[in-house]
């Protein structure tokens, strides 16, 4: 259940759901779990953040998209994710897209790339759409963006998107698979080269995004990394990505299809505890679910969640604004360049690149001793009504230390757990608020809390 709420919506579940979940004797209530997960408002939250990372929205240096485009550009990929728009229609979207960066927020996709030229603007396809970093043929591919044109406007940093037909574009135009296009006299090539792309037997596209939405939910994917797709660095499981691929296709590019059939696999359950003897090839062919690190932004987020202290962000950039409101959660942020000293500190990625390897998730320790010593996490937990209105509400002498347990840990404590904990807190007698402070200390620095697992 844990495991789901981090990796679909990237929100820990509160005491009272993880307690229902344990209660619930049916045996489809994990199957029912995934479909609620799907259908809530953090499920595009969270995707829209995992685009945004690939996308590379963000305002300022080296990505100059500037804060009124990225707030367009993030809510069209949030709309997009939220009503589960049709892969092929979203690629499309992207690759065609003419007008005003404020006003076709899709655009931006080429303002997002540090370099204008032709050549800077196919790599960015290529990594985004294909998953490929290099390949012979991205030279050549390299032709179907030579006419995009720039222009600024009348109105602060708006910018035009467009084809530009004074541009001169190479007579002989070859698909990345080697077959020539042929684009009708006057039409965009980024409009045949789209349409070769979505065609469902393209070798690049479906596989590309099946094997990237593995990689997001399972941590390592069939190909890995997942934008290093190249014929010498072949997938683990070919029938397995083919499979997926025939999958996503069938359903119309329904990427919510893909997530179904992932989550709802006794691949996806397995367990997080490597079997004795366990080998890279076994981690290769998935026979443990990956633990990893929680993400900086739904680390800090559970942190907040659990103590009911908001984070404040802001960003150094003066326009449209330059602090958020209250409340506002870290998958949320819709601009790279809206950071914090957290989120720098446990790995979110700059957002410059649009590589899977920007994220970095690897532990350190300024991020332990931030978690064990710093006055930021002390006093969300000191300070923290929401734990101090769950210690007058229990009714029974354990009643707090379970509630604590289902709230940071999503579970009960163990009976060898709770015998320690328990002795813990009766010398206390009337007031067990220090006690609940420190137990809530070890529990979010507690490898449990801290890994998806």
């Amino acid at each position: 259940m844990r495991r789901a709420f981090i990796d679909v919506i990237g929100t820990l579940p509160t005491a009272d759901e993880a307690s229902q979940f344990l209660a619930d004797q049916s045996t489809s209530k994990r199957s029912a779990l995934i479909d609620r997960l799907l259908a809530r408002d953090e499920f595009a939250d969270y995707w829209a953040m995992r685009w945004s990372e690939l996308l590379r929205v963000k305002s300022e240096f080296p990505i100059n998209l500037w804060p009124n485009a990225v707030q367009a550009y993030y809510r069209w990929i949030h709309t997009a994710v939220a009503h589960n728009l049709p892969y092929d229609q979203f690629a499309r979207q992207l690759l065609v897209a003419n007008g005003s960066n404020f006003r076709v927020p899709e655009v931006n996709f080429y303002r997002a790339v540090q370099s204008k030229e032709p050549l800077a603007l196919a790599q960015a396809v290529a990594l985004t759409v294909m998953g490929a970093r290099s390949g012979k043929w991205i030279g050549g591919m390299a032709g179907f963006f030579s006419q995009v044109g720039y222009k600024a406007t009348d109105e602060w940093k708006e910018e035009i998107v467009y084809f530009d037909p004074a541009k001169t574009a190479p007579r002989n135009l070859v698909f990345p698979d080697g077959k020539p296009a042929h684009p009708e006299p006057g039409q965009d090539p980024r409009a045949a080269f789209a349409d070769w792309l979505i065609q469902p037997q393209n070798p690049w596209f479906a596989r590309n995004i099946v094997n990237r939405v593995w990689y997001w939910l399972l941590g390592r994917g069939i190909v890995h990394e997942p934008d290093d797709m190249r014929p010498d660095n072949p997938p683990a499981n070919p029938e397995l990505l083919a499979f997926l691929e025939q999958e996503l296709t069938g359903a119309h590019y329904d990427l919510q299809h893909i997530y179904r059939l992932i989550l709802n696999s006794q691949v996806y359950q397995m367990s997080s505890l490597a079997p004795e003897g366990a080998s890279e090839a076994g981690a290769a062919q998935f026979a443990w679910y990956p633990k990893r690190r929680l993400d900086a932004e739904v680390l800090i987020d559970a942190i907040c969640q659990i103590t009911g202290a908001p984070e404040e962000y802001e960003s150094l950039i003066p326009e449209p604004f330059t602090f958020l409101p209250e409340g506002q959660r870290a998958i949320g942020l819709p601009d790279g360049s809206i950071s914090s000293a957290f989120l720098d500190l446990f790995g979110r990625p700059a957002r410059d690149t649009g590589l899977a390897s920007e994220r970095n998730n690897a532990p350190a320790a300024e991020q332990a001793l931030h978690l064990l010593n710093s006055s930021h996490i002390q006093l969300k937990i000191q300070q923290s009504s929401k734990l101090q209105a769950l210690m007058r509400g229990a009714a029974k002498p354990r009643d707090p230390i379970d509630r604590l347990y289902l709230t940071v840990l999503s579970r009960y404590p163990t009976d060898d757990e709770l015998k320690v904990v328990a002795g813990y807190f009766q010398p206390v007698q009337g007031n067990k608020w220090p006690a609940a402070v420190d137990l809530t200390w070890a529990l979010i620095n507690s490898a449990e809390f801290l890994y998806r697992h």
